[in-house]
């Protein structure tokens, strides 16, 4: 294993964003950041206020402009070309035959090499194919078994390793080389596919906390779970800047502003990659930078739509996460679903992937097109696209159709389609990720350090510390925040004891239920024996028989308790099934209604728990669970204090750390987290984002209060939105 590298592990953003600078100087000073703003519907602020700042500052959260580009820069890696790695890349890809080389182009799916049949792997085609990558997407587990043990991820593991191809180095004593096929998984907040792992907060939590040191340390996390179970590469982290809430993903931005995007892209990177001393290997875990490059951009917040943008929006929005993930040395970039300026899909688009990424960016890792994307590009199939190849996709993520994805990709390149030259430069790029990551000196995937330990999933202390971090303080009249620890609590609403609303989407299934796609979807608090509810952690913070919980709080005499708790919110969804302006995105409903950021409108049942619990002369404490920020003035003006908690993931024990004081009644925890995204003033107010014309939400991009604010929130409008949906 070659050295580990102590100074890129404590690596501050402010050096990274130093290095960058150095590569590519911006022709002009940027606008300063936004600062913490004054609830525009809140009385006068006290002048402790203004020491906000002071106490969430940091060096971790010190959050550097993002400068302005004229022109697209030249990023220089972290990681450094080597001569003789590259000569021997040169030796291996000149022995490889045009279907050795196809496929290693090529990515399956691990349900595609399972035979129900015979309940066993069925392994020859990896072998005789030569296929470079498999995945397992979101949903998928070792024998389509949600709980598989790291036992079960790690012997396939082992399995695709040994039924890697080999390729015979001529010479006066031919050589074989083994060419590791590796596998990529959907890890973007921890291990989170696999059974038991923890589950760190979704990025919009994370860029709630501004902290690139936790950002670095939830990277290097996430890389030894992976490692665990034996998996070489993750897909993430998401770099988008996201722009309309409406948008299904957009939990899975760090925010609507690039240079919080800007510094924890570098951040999160380099703790997932962890450089090894001689700058031209790392040993952590094979990064992916995505969705090449606006996907945050989507008109009307529709998943897999269309963006319009300029080349300059491109540069100084949506990019500058890659500008410093890059820097910090990501291998992949992954190339997803939409269009740009209505010009055909991107994974087809030549000027986005080689003009800009490739040649004008200097990036010379690999290029992945995201699951079946090649079928959308006008004139492909899952199965057969040479647009997409010339385009500068390198690597085809074609989950079920590599079997005819490789032959029909070697009859292009022999009837001229697609130029040798082409494949070559695709298949350098692979191997060339594929030697930077150790991969030709590493042992099967068992013998590898880390590997097949369970504690290496687990991380309780670093993911309660995000959520805490990560908690947001729109509202706190009269100080009814911090609750003392020895009163009698009533907890209700539907997300209260419910790990699944807590993690969301990309939570050990792809929806993370309530969808149904099959019986292993919809997941319980069952499936998180490492988890805890946020109604769990308030118990276990003030004693369960001082909490009494009704999700409904039917029956219930309200004036018997010291303070309400309502932990309400989204239910989990992700990609294109969280889209609010579709039907889809509505559960498949008709209901033009739904189709709002209005919390009352697409979560009834909130309002109705709210109702049932305020004016009783019981302060009313509502943490919200979502994904996005929601038009909730109802809502809030039911209760005295509000929190966003975004999807906090499996600890729930984090929330109660701030609710309450500690026994001896002093404050253990404060409120830090500020707004990663303008808060909405009306239920149709989107797109919202800080520089915007006319830009006038209830709460801006970067607020949070604290234990010290003394702002009291009024009476907020909560006219609600029109009964036919939002335009």
């Amino acid at each position: 294993m070659r050295a580990f590298i102590t100074r890129w592990l404590v690596l501050g953003a402010s050096s990274l964003l130093a290095t960058l600078a150095a590569c590519a100087a911006p022709d002009a000073a940027p606008p300063p950041d936004p600062e913490v703003a004054s609830q525009t519907s809140a009385d006068t602020a006290d002048p402790a206020d203004a020491a906000d700042a002071a106490f969430r500052g940091d060096a971790c959260s010190d959050i550097a402009p993002a400068p302005h580009f004229r022109d697209w820069p030249r990023i220089h890696s972290a990681i450094r070309s080597d001569a003789r790695d590259e000569a021997w890349i040169r030796s291996v890809v000149a022995a490889m035959t045009l279907e050795q080389k196809v496929g290693q182009m090529t990515q399956g799916e691990i349900a595609s090499l399972w035979d129900p049949t015979t309940a066993s792997y069925q392994l020859a085609d990896l072998t005789r194919i030569g296929l470079g990558s498999v995945l397992n997407g979101g949903g998928s587990w070792p024998e389509s078994n949600k709980h598989a043990a790291v036992g079960d991820w790690m012997a396939l593991a082992d399995a695709i390793w040994d039924a890697s191809p080999t390729v015979t180095l001529p010479g006066r004593h031919p050589t074989q080389v083994k060419i590791p096929t590796f596998w990529g998984i959907d890890a973007v907040h921890g291990n989170n596919n696999v059974f038991g792992a923890t589950l760190f907060p979704h990025n919009i939590g994370i860029g709630a906390t501004r902290d690139t040191c936790l950002a670095r340390e939830m990277g290097a996390a996430t890389s030894r779970a992976v490692r665990t179970t034996g998996q070489d590469w993750a897909f993430g982290p998401v770099l988008a800047v996201v722009r309309d809430d409406r948008w299904g993903r957009s939990y899975e931005s760090w925010s609507e502003d690039p240079a919080v995007v800007r510094a924890l892209a570098g951040a999160m990177t380099t703790g997932e990659m962890a450089l090894d001393r001689d700058g031209t290997s790392f040993h952590g875990i094979i990064t992916t930078a995505k969705h090449f490059i606006a996907d945050g951009g989507s008109t009307d917040g529709i998943d897999q739509g269309n963006v319009l943008a300029s080349e300059a929006e491109l540069m100084n929005i949506h990019a500058q996460g890659y500008f410093t993930a890059l820097a910090a040395g990501a291998q992949t970039v992954m190339v997803g679903y939409f269009s740009l300026n209505d010009q055909g899909k991107d994974a087809g688009n030549q000027h986005l992937i080689t003009d800009i990424l490739k040649d004008k960016i200097g990036f010379d890792g690999m290029v992945v097109s995201d699951y079946n994307a090649i079928g959308q590009i006008t004139g492909c199939t899952n199965d057969h696209c040479p647009q997409a190849i010339n385009a500068g996709i390198d690597l085809f993520m074609v989950p079920f159709d590599w079997r005819t994805f490789v032959p029909n990709t070697v009859a292009d390149v022999r009837a001229g389609l697609i130029p040798m030259s082409r494949i070559d430069d695709a298949v350098t790029r692979i191997l060339r990720v594929k030697l930077r990551a150790g991969l030709f000196e590493e042992p099967r995937p068992s013998a590898r350090p880390g590997a097949s330990n369970p504690d290496n999933l687990v991380d309780h202390a670093l993911a309660r510390r995000a959520v805490r971090e990560s908690l947001v303080l729109l509202k706190n009249n009269d100080s009814v925040l911090p609750l003392r620890s020895d009163r009698k609590i009533l907890v209700v609403g539907k997300s209260a004891d419910s790990i699944q609303n807590q993690t969301g989407g990309w939570s050990l299934s792809w929806q993370g239920g309530p969808w149904t796609f099959g019986p292993n979807d919809v997941n319980l608090n069952s499936d998180f024996p490492n988890g805890e509810s946020i109604l769990a952690g308030i118990r276990d913070k003030v004693g369960a028989d001082r909490v009494t919980f009704s999700v409904d709080a039917a029956g219930i005499d309200v004036r018997q308790f010291d303070a309400v708790i309502a932990v309400i919110g989204e239910t989990p969804y992700s990609e294109t099934f969280g889209d609010v302006a579709t039907a889809l995105g509505n559960r498949g409903s008709d209901d033009a209604s739904l189709r709002t950021l209005e919390l009352g409108h697409r979560m009834p049942e909130d309002r109705a728990v709210l109702q049932a619990v305020s004016g009783h002369g019981v302060p009313v404490i509502t943490v919200l669970v979502s994904g996005r920020a929601l038009f909730a003035n109802a809502e809030i003006n039911l209760s005295n204090a509000f929190v966003a908690a975004w999807l906090p993931g499996t600890e729930g024990g984090g929330v109660a750390d701030v609710l309450f004081r500690n026994r001896n009644g002093s404050i253990g925890n404060d409120f830090q987290g500020r707004l990663p995204v303008s808060w909405p003033r009306a239920a149709c107010q989107t797109p919202l984002n800080a520089g915007d014309p006319g830009y006038d939400p209830q709460f801006a991009l970067g607020y949070g209060l604290t234990y010290r604010s003394r702002v009291r929130v009024g009476t907020l409008d909560a006219t609600p939105g029109p009964a036919a949906g939002c335009p």
